[in-house]
């Protein structure tokens, strides 16, 4: 038996339905990052992309973006509601997604920004938390 018998195509299509979204790469991010294929959701990225988590400085290159996702990822489920996608003059587009994110220790409203390139790849993502001053300074990790 294969994994893919134990969840059918349809189902996941169905997990990863966003609101206001048909872009495959932005469903095919939320997928793969929660299924752990890290390697898989770098692969989205266009080898030049870039990735902004919270409190991180920009995280360049699908390689640099893999190791990331590999130690900062593990225990993250993200929780995507309903977004966005608009045209931009230069031809890329631009998607926006809001949901949660959940980690072992909290939940927390997220924004997703992504930039695609007329490839469909991501060029540039941002992830964005939002909560109060207050709230923020509780989530973030003692050094």
């Amino acid at each position: 038996m294969t994994s893919a018998e134990f969840i059918s195509p349809a189902q996941l299509k169905e997990e990863f339905q966003i609101e206001g979204i048909t872009e495959s790469s932005v469903l095919r991010y939320f997928e793969t990052l929660n299924a752990g294929e890290f390697e898989a959701t770098a692969a989205l990225f266009a080898i030049d992309g870039v990735m902004r988590p919270p409190f991180e400085s920009d995280i360049l290159g699908t390689d640099a973006i893999a190791a990331y996702l590999k130690q900062e990822g593990q225990n993250i489920k993200a929780y995507p509601n309903t977004g966005i996608a608009e045209t931009l003059e230069n031809g890329d587009i631009q998607v926006q997604v809001t949901g949660k994110a959940q980690t072992s220790w909290c939940s927390v409203n997220v924004l997703w920004l992504f930039i695609l390139n007329q490839q469909r790849q991501i060029s540039y993502t941002r992830i964005k938390l939002l909560a109060s001053p207050q709230e923020l300074l509780t989530l973030r990790r003692e050094n």
